[in-house]
């Protein structure tokens, strides 16, 4: 994947109100922080649409001064459909244009087409509904948003695909839409503008959350991993699980343990599936599937953990010497 580097955020005018709009349209801090939170409905603040104001089915939040929405009210607004996997806690959304985003709750990674990159706050439930930073979602929808103080209206404009003719070239869409060449040119999936002929349509609305891509993981690490869950962890709850793979990737993090997942897991005495052939023969359950990937893509119940043990089988001088981190099921989790 390439990465991509913003240079500007096309959200409106320059005014006095940008100061607000920096606030209620989401330039959050840390996703981690952001889940600790206070979330409350946001009185007196509507959305419009096109210059028209919109009734969502779902109440607007606030956290922390950030404007937040229902993903599939927003979704739907712009033509798009949203759908809920309650299995893996996962909204797909499936936009006009044909891009793929798939969001997770409390996961701070979007995939967005072919790509996963870093979320500045978590996606959360509300009553049963999955919710996003207001401009976050709105940059993914091919559109812009700026703040009107006076009215205390959040103004939504979707923007059309760029025609591409003998009289608007590529040039021009560049210098309207304020992005570079390179980044117009990836968000369209092509490698050169000598491709780009008369009447093509451009996206012109790159998302500034394209500017952080997340780090990759490989369909053999995601395996290992799941199996190694599976093996350590098949009998506990998903909570457990997602526990177990994080003290993997843990280990990945610390300097001294060794630095790949393969590693890791095959180093040392920590799992010992993976030295008497039951590693191998295990076949993760979709739980633990599920908890391998989320531990993948940033969701960590057990910050800082190393270890993990049964207190009522693994016994000593060294766990009773480790600080306790959390205890979930049967394990319990130190460093």
């Amino acid at each position: 994947m390439n990465h991509w580097t913003r240079k500007k955020l096309f959200i409106g005018t320059h005014s006095i109100a940008m100061t607000l709009v920096l606030f209620l349209l989401c330039m959050a801090p840390a996703a981690s922080v952001a889940a600790a939170e206070q979330v409350k409905v946001a009185e007196n603040i509507s959305i419009s649409m096109n210059g028209e104001v919109v009734e969502l089915n779902d109440p607007l939040l606030l956290k922390e001064k950030r404007l937040f929405v229902p993903v599939a009210s927003v979704a739907k607004l712009f033509g798009g459909k949203a759908e809920w996997n309650g299995d893996n806690q996962e909204v797909t959304v499936k936009t006009t244009l044909g891009d793929s985003i798939v969001f997770g709750v409390d996961i701070p990674i979007v995939y967005f087409n072919e790509g996963r990159y870093v979320l500045e706050d978590l996606p959360f439930l509300e009553a049963g509904r999955m919710y996003l930073p207001l401009r976050q979602a709105a940059e993914l929808m091919h559109a812009t948003v700026k703040w009107d103080e006076e009215a205390r209206v959040a103004e939504l404009v979707a923007v059309p695909l760029a025609v591409i003719s003998e009289e608007y070239g590529f040039a021009d869409a560049v210098k309207e839409h304020g992005f570079s060449e390179q980044e117009l040119l990836q968000r369209n999936g092509l490698e050169s503008e000598d491709s780009i002929e008369a009447g093509a349509k451009l996206r012109v609305v790159v998302p500034s959350v394209l500017d952080n891509e997340a780090k990759p993981f490989t369909e053999e690490e995601f395996m290992l991993l799941a199996k190694l869950t599976q093996v350590e962890s098949g009998y506990e709850s998903y909570e457990g699980q997602l526990g177990v793979a994080n003290v993997v990737l843990n280990r990945v993090k610390d300097s001294r343990f060794p630095g790949t997942i393969r590693d890791v897991i095959y180093s040392g005495r920590q799992f010992p599936p993976a030295h008497n052939g039951l590693l191998d023969k295990s076949k993760p359950n979709k739980s633990v599937l599920r908890a391998a990937k989320d531990a993948l893509n940033g969701k960590n119940n057990v910050e800082g953990a190393l270890y993990f043990h049964n207190p009522k089988v693994s016994k000593g001088k060294f766990w009773s010497s480790l600080d306790s981190v959390v205890t979930i099921g049967n394990h319990r989790f130190a460093k």
